[in-house]
């Protein structure tokens, strides 16, 4: 079922304060919300984490996105954050008291995104707070 235009629009100006897509953007994130898996290929730049950011704010659970750079993680969440956009990170350079405190958040349900790097995957910490969340996304953000 195709989300409508007009949602899509109010919901894009709200959360990101623009009131268009960019070119490519509107047919990924409508597959997405009808539940087909997508690939997007688009230049640095191009509004790729648009089309996985949207649809997370429309829809129940946790957007889980696996990107390999820290830094970019970083900055995609400060960018959320700023937007009022409840969203986390997990990797290897957060301090055991921010890393206790993004999995409490994420245990609690309070996240729309958490961001993970791929050595996650390898941790039973990490896997063992992935039960019995609601992930209605996942995401591979830059992959290398």
């Amino acid at each position: 079922m195709q989300e409508n235009q007009t949602t899509l629009l109010q919901t894009l100006e709200a959360h990101f304060g623009h009131r268009a897509f960019l070119e490519g953007q509107e047919e990924p994130i409508q597959a997405i919300l009808a539940g087909d898996d997508t690939l997007i290929i688009m230049p640095t730049g191009g509004g790729k984490s648009l089309c996985y950011q949207l649809p997370a704010l429309m829809q129940e659970g946790i957007t889980l996105v696996v990107s390999p750079l820290i830094a970019l993680m970083k900055d995609q969440v400060d960018a959320l954050r700023n937007r009022g956009i409840a969203a986390a990170t997990l990797h290897s350079g957060l301090t055991d008291a921010e890393m206790s405190a993004n999995l409490t958040a994420l245990r609690a349900g309070t996240l729309k995104l958490i961001y993970v790097a791929p050595e996650r995957f390898k941790s039973e910490r990490f896997l063992s707070a992935l039960e019995g969340i609601d992930i209605s996304l996942f995401a591979v953000d830059e992959a290398h």
